[in-house]
């Protein structure tokens, strides 16, 4: 596997990193009633060039093979796994550590020790997950093992300044923004959840935060398995230049047996046993049953399908499918559906069966009253909450995001401690927290996903069917899958045994993000930066096969050239650069306005250089301080930037004559061109002479200034070797040590450069064999920057594009710098952060009172549509009114600014006016069977946009106290007060 990787990896842009491979393999025998498992894990490691590895080789092995010979910062009550026992001798190495496996193979250990080694090393320690929701149950399981833990989510902060911090990973980006001094004390960041990153709307919060962690700290990424492990460590590798190992293993603890169960027939199928080997002698008799049901008629019937869930068939299938479940002790079992509704109808279709005991109805009373005991007593009699003690005491349950969020928890409480036995859930289930059954249930193998009904994809699949199967309990795992018409063999197959998805990234721009990144304007924090180290940039780059062959081919002729005895061309090339580098460092010193300005007078010559282009020598005309934007793209802080200098510089011939100021070209020789005064700012100058000549005090006319062009040519022609500089220590007098080793440098490697054979050789074919080493390695740097930059434009012109949208609106200047619009909009993520502060800003909330700004707000937070038609009171019409021409306004400016917005979608998009009505009553004082009567939208998606409402309100209010709004920051804070109430804000009984 080894070669396949470099070989692969050979062919990137800008390589800089190898891959080391161990396979482990492990068979341990057990009793006769297990079987033997092959417990294969693969140990990979990015790895930056140049990389040497200081560890003690004794206690820490190699990179490519870690172990670990020291005292244990954790025991455990088991043997671990080889995936274990690698990942920990990667962290006792300190370096990063990407865990990928199946939920409930055990990658909880790994973060577990992570924790207890910073403990043991009096340092912090972040554990990041995906979902609110996540790191409630994470902070519980956590609190249980360590003592010292915190939690930091949008809507509660528990001991802030624990050593072990669990958070959102928005959290963590907001920390990273602002310079929480909380990171100076943090070795290690968690990532749980890591394939998370892939969510379109929310991924691209994982990229930011993985590129702005400082370096010192190190990060443990947690993901079900993925396809693309080892690109993700070599990004990882790329952008923090250090080791990022990959443990990787398919390995399941318990084996599954994949059934199917054709709708409307009687018995099951084994399709995939617990070797993963398919049984094409049963899908073709399973084939059969759906003929003999056409021949018959059976799905004739309408309301055959199970996607139409509720139906009689579908109802009763599932009914007989339960039974049979606990007849034969198959049971605790997770029914999975892709609907809320059909879980909710699913669940109430088995009213005749009871799985619990008197004793078990009983414990399941007790642990609900007392889950109930927070509400109050109004709260404890809706109908939500009634409706569910019957079901539960019957060992049947409901989970999924539209429940009222105690019911949830309740549910996953009575779950783990075996109380419920057939639990009817999304697949939202099947993220997060250790939850396995032993049998597991798809009521349809068909999804809609917001654009269309599909199969579920094989990652999905794996995610869901990884539930079934408990480690220690079970022999193995069942998953039943009921299919309502004939299937490719080839899909099913896929389906179950396909390979995990890769993990695509879905980085974009957010104008919060930007705002930010201005705001910090220091260092790497620039747009720039981020665009440049995304995984999105790192794999675009990897995915160019035409440039990436024609590159290799180069590679290849490139190293026959230095094969072939001769002198490598890349030691040349290296000394050249590490001048050019230097000489960059000397002229920032010596351009410095108080020394340089001294100096250019009237007549010195001088290089001007931009970017990677040599303007060559031109003539200084004068000096004066800022006026017309000069040619250079230099942000306006840089040192000097505020100076012109007026240069008279080789231009291409008729490029004044437009109007437009001249063009300068390069000169080279027998090149055509004519003398053009341009302004330069005074950075650009790359180069000054000793030489002056005299300048005519009237350039205007032709003749003059080309007359200036023979005698810069001729002096060119004096001095072949290039022409005389001012010497910045004798001649300029800076004395300062520093910058007289830089020169003293400077001198050496030009020495070298003279005396190396590239510039000596006599050979003619040696020269020629120089050349062309030269031109394939200058052609392999310009295709390695043409495949980086195709894409880094598109994003950069989108920048400049949101840019634009931002100066437009106030919330930059003309020179980018950060106005008091800007910085309010710097604190809000929850919401559309331009829309908002729009409306901070023209008014809207100043003539609200504070019910109608919480109504108003809550259009800002995604959530479930209703279906209904919606009516508004008019203290609610008119403001809606407005934020819609606002929105209208703000899409209306993106489309103008060149950025692709469809003005209706994207009113649509923004504003949500489904729950106004609903929270304008709740924060007027209506109890919650009142609003929850005002609309179809489930309880629990009520109170989880409530919740994320009262969030964005405290985002508002604290960024009217940044720009010193004193009444709305009060009216923000009034609304926010007013929805914090009974049971749309219960305590999570994780807590």
């Amino acid at each position: 596997m080894e070669d396949t990787t470099t070989a692969e990896k050979r062919k990137l842009p800008e390589e800089n990193s190898e891959v080391v491979d161990t396979e482990i393999k492990n068979e341990e025998s057990a009793s006769k009633k297990q079987r033997v498992a092959a417990r294969t894990c693969v140990h990979e490691v990015a790895v930056p060039n140049g990389y040497t590895s200081s560890k003690d080789e004794t206690i820490h092995g190699t990179l490519s093979d870690p172990v670990y010979n020291g005292t244990m910062a954790k025991t455990y009550p088991f043997v671990l796994d080889p995936f274990q026992q690698i990942s920990v001798s990667c962290l006792e190495r300190k370096e990063s550590v990407l865990v990928s496996a199946h939920t409930s193979a055990g990658k909880t250990a790994v973060a577990e020790y992570a924790i207890a080694m910073a403990f043991r090393d009096k340092q912090r320690v972040i554990y990041t997950s995906p979902l609110k929701a996540l790191s409630n149950q994470k902070y519980r399981e956590l609190s249980q093992e360590f003592s010292d833990v915190g939690l930091m989510t949008g809507d509660v902060t528990l001991s802030p300044n624990a050593s072990c911090l669990v958070m959102t990973t928005e959290i963590l980006r907001g920390m990273l923004y602002r310079g929480s001094e909380v990171l100076k004390e943090v070795a290690w960041v968690i990532f749980d959840e890591i394939h998370y990153m892939k969510d379109r709307e929310r991924g691209v919060v994982w990229e930011e935060s993985i590129i702005f962690l400082p370096p010192a700290i190190k990060m443990i990424f947690l993901s079900a398995t993925m396809s693309n492990a080892t690109e993700f460590a070599e990004w990882i590798c790329n952008i923090h230049k250090q080791p990022c190992h990959v443990v990787y293993t398919d390995f399941r603890p318990t084996p599954l047996q994949h059934y199917v169960f054709p709708m409307g027939g009687s018995g099951l199928y084994l399709v995939v046993d617990e070797n993963e080997q398919f049984r094409e002698d049963n899908f073709l008799k399973l084939q059969d049953t759906f003929t003999k049901q056409k021949l018959i008629g059976v799905n004739s019937k309408p309301g055959g399908r199970i996607a139409k869930a509720g139906n009689a068939s579908g109802g009763s299938d599932i009914y007989k499918i339960v039974k049979m479940i606990m007849e034969r002790k198959f049971q605790p079992v997770i029914i999975f559906s892709f609907s809320r509704r059909e879980c909710e109808q699913h669940a109430m279709s088995m009213i005749k069966l009871d799985f619990n005991s008197q004793e078990e109805k009983d414990a399941v009373e007790q642990v609900f009253k007392n889950a109930i005991t927070c509400l109050s007593e109004e709260d404890r009699n809706l109908p939500a909450i009634e409706l569910m003690l019957p079901l539960l005491q019957r060992g049947i349950a409901v989970h999924h995001s539209g429940l009222l969020p105690i019911i949830k928890e309740l549910v996953e409480l009575l779950f783990q401690e075996g109380l419920v036995k057939a639990l009817f859930a999304t697949e939202t289930f099947a993220m997060g927290l250790n939850m396995p059954a032993k049998t597991v249930v798809f009521t349809s193998v068909r999804k809609w996903d917001g654009d269309s009904h599909r199969y579920v994809g094989s990652g999905e699949y794996i995610q869901m069917s990884g539930r079934a199967g408990r480690r220690g309990k079970d022999e193995r795992g069942i998953c039943i899958i009921m299919i309502d018409e004939q299937m490719e063999m080839n899909t099913l197959k896929d389906m179950v045994l396909g390979k995990p998805a890769p993990l695509v990234s879905t980085f974009r721009l957010s104008y919060y993000s930007i705002l930010n990144l201005m705001r910090r304007a220091e260092g790497q924090f620039t747009a720039e930066h981020v665009i440049r180290n995304s995984f999105h940039q790192f794999q675009y780059e990897k995915t160019l096969p035409n440039i990436g062959e024609k590159v290799a081919k180069l590679e290849e002729e490139a190293a026959k050239l230095n094969a072939s005895g001769e002198v490598d061309v890349a030691e040349y090339h290296k000394l050249k650069l590490e001048i050019s580098e230097l000489e960059k460092k000397m002229m920032a010193e010596i351009t410095r306005p108080e020394r340089a300005l001294y100096f250019l007078l009237p007549g010195r010559l001088v290089k001007v250089r931009e970017g990677g282009t040599d303007w060559g020598w031109g003539v200084v005309v004068n000096v004066v301080k800022k006026s017309a934007p000069p040619i250079g793209s230099l942000p306006p802080t840089s040192r000097g930037s505020n100076y012109i200098v007026d240069t008279l510089l080789h231009c291409s011939i008729g490029s004044s004559e437009s109007g437009s100021r001249p063009r300068p070209c390069p000169p080279r020789s027998g090149q055509k061109g004519e003398m053009h005064v341009v302004p330069v700012q005074l950075p650009l100058i790359s180069a000054l002479s000793k030489l002056r000549i005299s300048v005519p005090s009237d350039l205007r006319p032709m003749e003059a200034r080309q007359n200036i062009l023979l005698a810069v040519q001729e002096l060119e022609r004096r001095f072949p070797q290039g022409l005389p500089k001012l010497n910045p220590v004798k001649d300029m007098g800076i004395e300062e040590p520093e910058f007289v080793d830089l020169v003293n440098q400077i001198m050496k490697l030009e020495q070298q450069l003279l005396s190396h054979p590239l510039n000596k050789s006599q050979d003619d074919k040696q020269i020629e064999c120089f050349k062309r080493k030269a031109e394939v390695n200058h052609e392999i740097q310009q295709l390695k920057t043409k495949m980086r930059d195709s894409q880094l434009q598109k994003f950069r012109d989108e920048l400049k594009n949101r840019s634009r949208v931002l100066k437009k609106l106030g919330h930059i200047d003309a020179e980018g710098i950060v106005q008091v619009k800007g910085r309010a909009a710097c604190l809000i993520d929850t919401g559309d952060e331009l829309l908002v502060t729009e409306l901070m800003f023209n008014g809207t909330f100043n003539d609200l009172d504070h019910h109608q700004v919480a109504a108003l707000a809550s259009c800002f937070i995604p959530g479930d549509k209703s279906s209904e038609q919606i009516h508004l009171r008019s203290e609610l019409a008119k403001p809606l009114q407005q934020l819609q021409d606002s929105a209208r306004r703000i899409a209306e400016i993106q489309h103008e600014c060149k950025l692709e917005v469809n003005v209706d979608e994207y009113v649509e998009a923004v504003v949500r006016p489904f729950l106004m009505d609903v929270i304008y009553c709740w924060s007027k004082g209506s109890s919650f069977s009142e609003v929850t009567q005002m609309t179809d939208i489930f309880e629990g998606s009520i109170i989880r946009l409530a919740r994320r409402l009262d969030e964005f309100l405290n985002q508002l209010r604290a960024a009217a106290h940044a720009v010193g709004e004193a009444g709305l920051e009060e009216k923000f804070g009034a609304a926010s007060e007013s929805l914090r109430r009974g049971i749309m804000f219960a305590n999570s009984l994780y807590l």
